[in-house]
């Protein structure tokens, strides 16, 4: 008998550490292009989710606090803009943006506060994305003010299978040394299978500058996210509790043919 529970204790045990270790949450924007030219659609789809990207579950995602797109000095609110959506019977959001002149165009967002029942916190997490258009490379490596930030140290696009992406992490414009960064492979149509565990969420801590490097290994949608102990709390049914804060950044890797 004493044999059988301690068996089933161990079974939990071992579930709530695969869980703990596979399940990262991830804030996603992601664009129907990284990359526009002449030739291309200039109106672009962008969809907004809360998910975990490689085992592709999808979480409610409560309308964002702000939602902007960065192109040179000029700042473009998209909030009003975007349209809610379900995926897996959740709540995610899009939103149509049509380019009208060259540059690095920087979406970016920061999330109304996601609480996670079984962490006993929240997550604010604040994703962007780079999406380079008609020629002009131009805006990529600059911050956009998000409290918690990835600055590409690497142009974010262009980038081919085996590449080296490095990237800064900044806590309110300061660099956050020995930070961990969790990365995941936008697993779409499942058609990765990740042999153990430890393959679904890569884990990278940055050094004392605040720096990581990581090399991709398949073509696809990679999401970055720092994520570290908020400097705040916030209140719920009377009760304070802790925040998880991310800066997130999204990279599109294409095969060399």
């Amino acid at each position: 008998m004493k044999k059988t529970i301690l068996r089933a204790l161990f079974g939990i045990f071992i579930g709530l550490c695969f869980y703990g270790i596979s399940f990262s949450h991830f804030a996603v924007i992601l664009p129907s292009d990284d990359i526009i030219e002449e030739k291309d659609p200039k109106t672009l789809t962008l969809k907004l989710y809360f998910m975990h990207p490689f085992e592709q579950e999808w979480m409610h995602m409560e309308k964002p606090k702000s939602f902007f797109v960065k192109v040179g000095e000029e700042k473009i609110d998209l909030l009003k803009a975007i349209k809610s959506i379900k995926v897996q019977g959740k709540k995610a959001w899009e939103v149509s943006f049509t380019i009208k002149r060259p540059g690095d165009h920087i979406f970016f967002l920061e999330m109304t506060p996601y609480w996670e029942e079984a962490e006993e916190k929240f997550l604010l997490h604040c994703p962007k994305v780079i999406v380079q258009a008609l020629g002009k490379e131009e805006g990529w490596e600059k911050e956009v003010g998000l409290p918690m930030e990835i600055v590409p140290l690497v142009r974010p696009y262009g980038l081919w299978v085996g590449n080296a992406f490095q990237g800064m992490v900044k806590l309110n414009g300061k660099p956050l040394p020995f930070c961990q960064v969790e990365v995941e492979y936008f697993n779409e149509g499942k058609k990765v299978k990740a042999p153990k565990s430890p393959y679904v969420t890569q884990l990278i801590t940055t050094d004392p500058n605040g720096v990581f490097t990581y090399s991709f290994p398949k073509a696809g949608w990679w999401g970055f996210s720092a994520v570290t102990d908020a400097p705040f709390k916030i209140k719920k049914d009377g009760k304070e509790y802790p925040v998880e804060l991310g800066g997130i950044i999204w990279i599109k890797v294409r095969e060399m043919k």
